[in-house]
């Protein structure tokens, strides 16, 4: 999971409950910098146990760049509504249509950014139907299901959830030595940020957890259909992960014709680690007409 520095919006940002033919989703909004010639729009995914305040640090040096940018709550994350114990709800399939109605309510063909888990719906998404996209990035998502540790630590979350509450399961949690692969506090945190920590995690929906771990440990390598497309695509990781490990990740850019960037001195979430370099390397591909194909 990332670890945003703040749960509050950058200045120019603005948080609402984006309208959609599926329903309302909660998003995190920065218009193009003023004085700045908009480029385009992007509409930004998170990964599981995440929201859409692990892109914060992103909206600025974005919309310095010409890009106006859509950090969104899929369903069930946080602050975007869902069935607390149905998981069909969260079917892959159900949540790319709501990409594509997503898309569809921000007006014009968007780049699409998925992180992690959300690389897997962003890439579904795309699968669907394609054209209300200019471009796909997949930042630390793989393109299968993810590495047997992490398939372990899964299987350790679905059975705390059969047996104790999300409040109790918070708790067992910061009690483990990895509070940096959990996602719960560490001790530099600031206050604030460790309740807001414990308020996603609170909002997020059992069944939507339960949903996509089980997805994160069965996907299939859809990489030759994703291929097919011809869609500009970018691959974007850190320069270690333990999720999908970065020779993986390699090889999946190479079969999808895509650009490939790696960010030094990150792991698995470049976008709140190093948002600098990540905003740079994004633009500067956003920019080439969606890539280099």
């Amino acid at each position: 999971m990332s670890r945003p520095d703040t749960f509050v919006p950058p200045p120019g940002a603005r948080a609402y409950a984006l309208d959609t033919a599926r329903g309302e989703f909660a998003v995190v909004d920065a218009p193009v910098a003023e004085g700045v010639g908009a480029k385009g729009v992007v509409l930004l995914l998170p990964g599981f146990t995440g929201s859409k305040e692990d892109f914060n640090p992103l909206h600025v040096p974005l919309a310095e760049r010409g890009y106006r940018t859509v950090a969104v709550d899929g369903r069930g994350q946080f602050e975007s509504d869902g069935p607390e114990d149905d998981e069909s709800a969260y079917a892959q399939g159900e949540l790319a249509a709501d990409v594509l109605a997503q898309a569809e309510a921000l007006g014009e063909p968007v780049h699409l950014l998925g992180h992690s888990f959300g690389g897997q719906v962003a890439r579904a998404a795309v699968l669907l139907d394609h054209a209300p996209f200019r471009s796909l990035t997949l930042m630390a998502s793989g393109p299968a299901r993810i590495s047997e540790s992490q398939q372990e630590r899964v299987r350790l979350l679905r059975d705390a959830l059969a047996v104790l509450t999300m409040a109790q399961v918070w708790d067992a949690m910061r009690e483990m030595d990895a509070p940096e692969q959990t996602g719960t506090p560490q001790p530099g945190d600031a206050p604030d940020v460790q309740e807001d920590m414990r308020r996603r995690w609170m909002g997020t929906k059992p069944a939507q957890l339960l949903a996509a771990g089980r997805q994160l440990c069965a996907e299939p390598d859809r990489v030759a259909e994703l291929a097919a497309l011809a869609l500009p695509c970018h691959v974007v990781s850190g320069a270690y992960d333990d999720t999908w490990p970065v020779p993986l990740l390699d090889d999946m850019a190479i079969r999808l014709g895509a650009h490939r960037t790696i960010i030094d001195g990150t792991e698995h979430s470049p976008n709140t680690e190093r948002p600098l370099e990540t905003a740079t390397a994004l633009a500067d591909f956003w920019d080439g007409s969606g890539g280099d194909r």
